[in-house]
């Protein structure tokens, strides 16, 4: 089974209720939004038909030469009349339009944003689990269709329980951050960093050879090693931090789940021989236990 945490794995098929509820309410409020508009637009409708009797009418009564001044006053007041009542309920039509796009607009970018708050960590700000598992389906396909590379870098904070027991758990949130920010500071644009769980996290390298992802792979871990992480509470130095990681290039015919059990077997082949080490072969060996986290 993979190193990674399995009880995340469900991420992916539930969403947060909080955002699902947001989702419905934006849905029922746009509902509302082009039902309103709709029954503008058919009243202006009417109106409009209405108008054009109107208009109708006074042009076979003035057709009558024959008529009076106060006939000729009567017609033209009627006109007038009309047209301040089209004119009326055109301007409302306008500024009902004008509302519900204002509305809509609004209701689309709260769609957006509960979209973006479902696919992104609230902890560190990368991606998420299901965003990882929606991504990495993306790009194996793309791989696929185009003959391109792809490569997938799994990491894992070295003895991070250990950690989070000396210093607690905001001292542990602070280390996450900081692992988390420096990946995606470091990740190339088309880069997907995300957080696998827990201390884990998780790097998509497209058009990205095993050899191209490992310098990558090095260069955050040497990064994240030479950094002096301070306690923001009491400026307390809490240590050097490192990292594991194992890296996999996809393979002809490899599906998502085969690519990650290749990635997962390295970083714990990484985990094995001493952490603070990115492995990249192909076949990393698992060795029986799981106690070397």
């Amino acid at each position: 089974f993979s190193y990674l945490n399995a009880e995340v794995a469900g991420d992916q098929f539930f969403s947060n209720p909080r955002l699902s509820m947001k989702v419905m309410e934006t849905g029922t409020k746009i509902a509302q939004e082009l039902a309103e508009a709709l029954s503008t637009l058919r009243e202006a409708g009417v109106s409009t038909r209405r108008y054009g009797k109107t208009l109708d009418e006074a042009e076979q009564i003035l057709a009558d030469q024959e008529l009076n001044p106060d006939q000729i006053k009567d017609v033209l007041s009627t006109l007038a009349a009309a047209t301040r009542d089209i004119s009326n309920k055109n301007q409302a039509l306008s500024d009902q339009l004008e509302n519900s796009t204002r509305e809509v607009n609004e209701l689309r970018n709260t769609l957006h944003k509960a979209r973006s708050e479902a696919l992104t960590d609230s902890l560190t700000g990368v991606a998420n689990r299901k965003q990882f598992d929606e991504t990495l389906q993306f790009r194996i396909a793309e791989s696929v269709s185009l003959n391109y590379p792809l490569s997938l870098l799994l990491v894992d904070i070295d003895k991070f329980k250990a950690f989070n027991d000396t210093w607690g758990h905001q001292a542990g949130d602070q280390v996450i951050r900081f692992v988390a920010a420096t990946m995606q500071r470091l990740a190339l644009p088309d880069h997907l960093v995300a957080r696998y769980g827990g201390e884990e996290f998780a790097v998509i390298m497209p058009r990205a050879t095993a050899a191209e992802a490992r310098k990558f792979g090095e260069r955050m871990r040497l990064t994240i090693e030479a950094k002096r992480l301070m306690r923001k509470s009491t400026n307390e130095f809490l240590g050097t931090v490192t990292i594991s990681g194992g890296i996999a290039e996809l393979l002809p015919d490899e599906t998502g789940p085969q690519l990650i059990e290749r990635s997962d077997s390295n970083l714990y082949a990484s985990k094995h021989n001493g952490r603070n080490q990115v492995t990249v072969t192909e076949n990393a060996a698992r060795p029986a236990g799981r106690n070397a986290a």
